[in-house]
């Protein structure tokens, strides 16, 4: 079992910036996929951004230049710096751990853009 535990979400203004951090149970150098994703209301959960075991990262075309995905291996801590945010870049926020084939999810964060 994989706990996530999210935090780093809140309200800022349209052209700002939020940090997302992600403590993860357990080694995270040994999940296969870290990431993010996203559910604004009244949409479907999508992904934000991905970063696979060798480093390789994914961006969903809306958010790529502007965010940034990354990992640090010692705090077992996954990270998701977002700037210049857009108020159509509010959601709730989940990170996510792909491990032996299972996925895992952590509770949600949520991001409030303001214009």
């Amino acid at each position: 079992q994989v706990q996530l535990v999210e935090s780093g979400g809140g309200l800022v203004q349209a052209g700002g910036s939020l940090r997302l951090s992600c403590a993860a149970s357990g080694s995270s150098s040994s999940y296969m996929v870290m990431g993010w994703y996203r559910q604004a209301p009244g949409k479907e959960r999508e992904l934000v951004a991905r970063m696979f075991g060798g480093g390789t990262t994914n961006y969903a075309a809306s958010v790529k230049g502007r965010f940034t995905i990354s990992r640090d291996n010692a705090k077992n801590t996954l990270y998701l710096q977002m700037n210049s945010l857009k108020p159509e870049d509010t959601a709730v926020y989940y990170c996510t751990v792909t491990k032996l084939g299972n996925m895992y999810w952590g509770q949600g964060t949520q991001v409030t853009v303001s214009s």
